[in-house]
């Protein structure tokens, strides 16, 4: 069995410069939004498609900077691994949690402390996120 879980997710910076973290419902830890990507499925498209699902969120491909590529212990699958495809998105319209997501965050380097974080969002995303 394989116990690795492919996704793709964004490292979505609003106009204020802040990064936006989602909660999926009846989980604690915060993380990026973003998702699974399908059998076939191009990581860019994927991005799209869930950030449309999750957040109402409307991109183009071109908007997507790849950042690389992370794995870490899933935050909400035990004995799981996630493998993600980092994309960076600057976005300044309208944040709608829809779909799984539960609550949504605009964070900044002194925001967040206080949040459960799930360890891809933790140990490698938000460090990314906080380089000067």
């Amino acid at each position: 069995m394989n116990n690795t879980i492919h996704i793709a997710v964004a490292l979505l910076i609003g106009p204020t410069g802040q990064t936006l973290l989602v909660r999926k419902r009846n989980t604690l830890a915060f993380m990026q939004p973003g998702g699974k990507i399908e059998h076939g499925e191009l990581p860019v498209n994927a991005l799209i498609r869930e950030l449309h699902e999750e957040l109402n969120v409307l991109i183009e491909p071109a908007q997507a900077a790849y950042l690389g590529a992370f794995s870490a212990p899933a935050a909400n699958e035990p004995g799981f691994q996630v493998h993600c495809e980092l994309f960076r998105v600057q976005f300044d319209g309208p944040v709608v949690p829809a779909a799984e997501i539960e609550e949504a965050v605009w964070v900044d380097a002194h925001s967040h402390g206080s949040l459960e974080l799930a360890p891809l969002t933790r140990d490698y995303i938000l460090p990314i996120y906080l380089l000067p």
